[in-house]
């Protein structure tokens, strides 16, 4: 066969015209530039291995044209036409040349550094061709050729991104290859060490690779070279040279042995120094960033200032149970050191790796705990108890029988029906008296009397209240001596708390009892509070606050004789917990409610505080409550919680602490005040032990920080995580709520049951009475549809109580809208299911050690006895067809803002997941979501957009599971409250007080009694009138008190927050959905990026 003359020619006819065609814009259509790929593998592939490659250089110079203009379309033309191979095997072919061509290798080299990034399997297709070795050797010939060193390292960096690369580099001696690259400062190849440092940041991204770098003593070398490179770049042009250097450190420090060579090298201080010194320059943040990043790494892990993270105070259980964190904790072997690990550092922990994919993580998660199996998703047919078991709950139902024939309706005063008390108590209380506060601060309120003190009355010990005296202890009939002793002034808040009485509480308090037998009461208990009537912003975020208080951390390591470490308050040391030289601020939390274990002075004006855990527990710490006294004025004090558990908290998104000022109060100002500045919640040093963090190890605590300037010389302030409301308060609000029932009003108040440590749970009887005696009304009283409402299960959401408390007060009140709402239902209220928890300071458990919301399905009288006894009451009605249209449990939310629900249903719990379901399967009615939907509409803190109603494995316990499924209560609920805030309608931008929470109590009855009319519009027919009540009490509520008009909507947008719930980068997210709003931004733009990348 005879080649045609023109044969010979073709290539460089074909070389010609891709010359020409290369410049002309009609390549930017993706056909032609296939044509033209297709051509130029044509003539790579017609290059045979025998055959000079004549052209070789002109088709790889004439791609390389072509990829860089026509971007990365053309590059992915060329991975998909199986371009990748075809250049690694040529490339591997130009190798076996000797001496091989320069120009060759660097227009390959260029080639694949285009191409690598595009192509996802480029990693593993240099491995397999053999191409690894080449341009590694390539690398080591021509380490003074700046022009050809250049794309090998562009190369390099695109093949060390794949770990099993890595690790062969590594060993095939790249890494030292890359110190002799990198150097310090110089004006010289600054693109050339920038690719370098990536690379070796690739690299070292394996452990074995971090590990052969700490041994060759690289560490040292690279905080050098930093130093040398922020030194000398005053102009900071080479941020990214700087940037990539810190980026090795960070992964050299992810091993345990490159954080011990870090230390050891000094590198805490260099990176402390030089991020302080670029504070100034906003642009250079990045760097700060990360190196907090490393320095938060390498903190040692110091052991929590505990001698056992178990609670101080234990009580005894009448039985263990057979499994679960409270059998462990009593199985615990004595002399077990539970605040530590023994090794704490996981050196195998690859903390930046773990946190890859950690939104794919969650929400796999989440959809991992919806409920599949259709027929749990089901009422059950069959009772769960006998009902002779339950005929004992009927003497609570009295009104389903009550006939009145002993009523004197003429009279109705004369037959009240008395509630249940608590049995009176002679143990001794202390009180807060005026003795001791200083004259210069008389009080500007009319004062509701005066109160003096027995003769021999003295201030208790170990109190850190100014002087408080005894009052209780008296036996009756002794007469006070008003003569002598102090008086406190209490100002008079009779017409703005019509439920409060503070020698009434007191009362309450002696029947209260606790576990470590609490004989003091907190001023704001005894005052009241009085909500404040200006409003409360969202406290926006100060820029690089959280990276301000992480240097003044770090600060501590740097400069340890700096640090004065002093405890000033230790529950450890109950004989006499509070020291008190004069130099120190007093702490005391011995008082109902009351959590703070201890208070370590740090610096002059700054303290460690630690939470104690819940009784018979070794964990929930985020509830606090604690009085602080011995301030100086004008001083900037900061207080750091330092044991709290939880990854994130809406301290890092608005929310501010609670503070109540004695001083305020007594000028007739008592009321709790939204107040701390630069607040922020971080992950900290301090270590959490596996057995704290549930057998997990190398976890941390995390730290709530706030910064507080007081007003008064020689004040006393409380600071709490929320509102308080003790159980004494409510026993008090129920006393005073019976004194000023009038004849209308059905109430009766029982005892449920006796709590572990001996308080009544009470349960309240609420409806209207009836007109008369005659038959028809006996019916319709005794008819009435129930509605059971719940709340408190968890101490530390006392914002739930406060609801409850506006509930309560509607329903006993005279309007119209109450008559009507009490004729039309009857309610049956347990106010505080966990009173034990409450009095004690717990967070979230009784004293049984278990969260009580995690009972409902098996609650064992013994332990859970106001769960076990409350569910015997719904399970009674349910035996006597008398189950409650609406079911609702008041809880708070720590992660969300707005009010919202969760409720159960069939169908969107189905359609979160990918079960097939046949439409009968599926039959449900949608009534569930009418009430919400009610309170979107007239509540304005509620979200309909928050709301759901899917059902979860992990709430399968819950009390509104289990009401929905064991009872068939279809609207079974859980109103959450959030602790920070509003983000939408009329309340937007603003912090939730206490006249939000009881309005959306009030709002609740409100549509309760709408849904009322939904569900029998034919009964209240002849109840017109009161539409134009409602609608009057609807524009009350929602009078308009900020710029943004509050509309009343079908739906509520739905909303997320840009900043991420996650306060550590590499820490896990709590598996409960978290909302937030996407215009809630209070971090810039950059500072939301640094705290993901370095300070969060």
């Amino acid at each position: 066969i005879i080649k045609p003359a023109w044969a010979s020619h073709a290539p460089t006819l074909t070389l010609s015209i891709l010359e020409r065609l290369n410049g002309e814009a009609m390549l930017a259509d993706a056909e032609i530039a296939r044509q033209i790929t297709a051509k130029i593998l044509h003539l790579i592939q017609t290059q045979g291995e025998n055959t000079k490659p004549l052209y070789l250089p002109n088709v790889v110079n004439n791609t390389q044209h072509l990829l860089t203009v026509g971007g990365g379309r053309r590059v992915g033309v060329l991975v998909s036409k199986g371009g990748t191979g075809i250049l690694l095997q040529m490339l591997l072919s130009a190798s076996k040349e000797w001496p091989p061509s320069e120009e060759l290798m660097l227009q390959l080299h260029s080639v694949l550094a285009k191409v690598g990034p595009k192509d996802r399997k480029f990693g593993v297709k240099a491995r397999l061709n053999g191409a690894l070795n080449v341009t590694v050797n390539l690398l080591k010939q021509n380490l003074q050729n700046p022009k050809l060193l250049l794309p090998c390292l562009q190369v390099l960096r695109v093949y060390s991104s794949n770990s099993v690369n890595a690790v062969s580099l590594g060993k095939n001696g790249l890494v030292e290859l890359m110190f002799k690259i990198i150097g310090p400062f110089s004006k010289k190849n600054t693109s050339l060490l920038k690719v370098a440092l990536d690379t070796l940041g690739a690299l070292l991204k394996s452990k074995t690779n971090a590990r052969r770098a700490v041994d060759r003593a690289h560490v040292p070398v690279l905080l050098y070279i930093y130093q040398d490179w922020h030194r000398n770049d005053t102009r900071h042009r080479h941020m990214l040279i700087r940037k990539g250097i810190l980026g090795c450190l960070k992964n050299i420090t992810n091993i345990k042995l490159g954080r011990r060579a870090f230390l050891d090298a000094d590198g805490m201080r260099i990176l402390y120094n030089t991020s302080t010194e670029c504070l100034p320059v906003r642009t250079l943040d990045p760097l700060i960033n990360t190196s907090s990043l490393i320095m938060r790494k390498c903190f040692p892990k110091n052991r929590l200032p505990l001698p056992t993270i178990k609670s101080v105070f234990h009580h005894q259980l009448p039985h263990i149970p057979a499994g679960g964190p409270v059998a462990q904790l009593y199985s615990q072997p004595p002399g077990v050191d539970d605040v530590v690990d023994e090794s704490d550092d996981n050196e195998d922990a690859e903390a930046e790796n773990d946190t890859e994919n950690e939104e794919d993580k969650d929400l796999h998660a989440q959809n991992d705990d919806i409920e599949t199996d259709i027929s749990k998703l089901r009422p059950r047919e069959t009772p769960s108890r006998p009902f002779e078991e339950l005929k004992i709950y009927e003497r609570f139902f009295l009104e389903l029988s009550e006939d009145f024939q002993g009523f004197n309706f003429d009279n109705p005063k004369a037959a009240v029906i008395d509630p249940v008390t608590a049995p009176k108590s002679h143990c001794s209380i202390t009180v807060p008296t005026a003795q001791g506060l200083p004259p210069k601060y008389p009080t500007t309120a009319p004062l509701q009397g005066e109160r003096h003190l027995a003769k021999d009355a003295r201030p208790r010990p170990e109190t850190s209240s100014p002087a408080p005296g005894r009052v209780g202890g008296v036996e009756e009939g002794a007469e006070e001596d008003g003569d002598e002793g102090a008086v406190l002034e209490v100002p008079d808040t009779a017409l703005l708390l019509p439920l409060h009485d503070p020698d009434l509480y007191v009362e309450m308090v002696k029947s209260t009892r606790s576990v470590p037998q609490y004989s003091q009461v907190a001023y704001p208990d005894y005052f009241g509070h009085v909500a404040p009537t200006f409003r409360e912003h969202i406290l926006e975020r100060v820029y690089g606050v959280q990276r301000t208080k992480i240097f003044q951390d770090i600060e501590r390591l740097i400069h340890p004789n700096d640090i004065l470490d002093k405890v000033v308050y230790d529950l450890d040391i109950q004989s006499s917990p509070v020291v008190d030289d004069g130099e120190s601020l007093k702490f005391n939390s011995q008082f109902e409610s009351g959590n703070l274990r201890k208070a370590i002075q740090v610096r002059r004006y700054e303290y460690d505080l630690v939470l104690n855990s819940d009784i018979n527990s070794n964990h929930y710490h985020q509830w606090f409550y604690f009085e602080v006294s011995g301030m100086c004025v004008g001083a900037p004090y900061r207080f750091n919680i330092i044991n709290c558990e939880k990854s994130n908290s809406q301290f890092n998104y608005g929310m501010q602490v609670l503070m109540y000022s004695v001083q305020e109060a007594i000028g007739g100002r008592p009321r709790w005040v939204r107040t701390g500045a630069d607040i922020c919640y971080y992950k900290n040093h301090f270590s959490r032990s596996s057995i704290a963090a549930g057998g997990q190890k190398g976890k941390s605590y995390y730290t709530m920080t706030f910064s507080m300037t007081f007003n008064h010389k020689d004040d006393v302030c409380y600071f709490a995580y929320h509102y308080p409301y003790t159980y004494s308060t409510l026993k008090m609000h129920l006393q005073k709520l019976e004194a000023l029932r009038t004849p209308q009003v059905y109430l009766r108040q029982d005892i449920l049951c006796e709590t572990l440590g001996g308080n009544g749970c009470p349960l309240l009887t609420i409806t209207a009475m009836p007109e008369s005696t005659s038959n028809d009304q006996i019916c319709q009283f005794r008819n009435r549809p129930l509605v059971f409402l719940s709340a408190r299960v968890h101490p530390g959401e006392t914002n739930a109580s406060w609801v409850m408390k506006g509930t309560l007060e509607f329903l006993m009140g005279t309007s119209p809208l109450a008559q009507s709402l009490r004729e039309a239902y009857i309610f049956k209220i347990v106010p505080m299911l966990n009173p034990d928890g409450v009095v004690n300071g717990n967070h979230r458990c009784s004293l049984s050690g278990e969260d009580l919301n995690r009972q409902w399905q098996s609650p064992s009288p013994e332990l859970h006895p106001t769960i076990y006894h409350t569910k015997s009451l719904l399970q009674y009605l349910t035996a006597i067809q008398r189950a409650p249209l609406v079911f609702c449990d008041y809880h708070g939310h720590s992660r969300k803002k707005n009010v919202f629900m969760y409720g159960c249903s069939l169908k969107e719990t189905v359609w979160q997941t990918n079960i097939s379901a046949t439409s009968c399967d599926l039959h449900e009615d949608l009534g569930y979501r009418t009430l919400p939907k009610i309170l979107s509409q007239i509540a304005p803190a509620f979200s309909m957009a928050s709301c759901s109603f899917v059902v979860e494995r992990s709430k399968e316990a819950t009390a509104r599971v289990v009401v929905w499924r064991e009872m068939g209560v279809q609207r079974s609920y859980t109103m959450e409250s959030t602790l920070c805030g509003c983000d939408q309608g009329k309340y937007k931008g603003l912090q939730i007080g206490t006249r939000e929470l009881e309005e959306m109590g009030a709002q609740f009855c409100v549509a309760l009694l709408r849904l009322k009319r939904l569900t029998c519009p034919l009964e209240l027919r002849n109840h017109a009138h009161l539409l134009d009540v409602e609608s009057d009490f609807i524009e009350t509520r929602c009078k308009v008190t900020s710029p943004s008009t509050y509309v009343l909507e079908d739906e509520e947008h739905s909303f997320m927050e840009e900043v991420d719930y996650s306060a550590e980068s590499g820490d896990e997210l709590e598996h409960e959905p978290d909302v937030a709003d996407t215009h809630d931004n209070h971090l810039s733009d950059s500072e939301s990026n640094s705290q993901r990348d370095a300070l969060t």
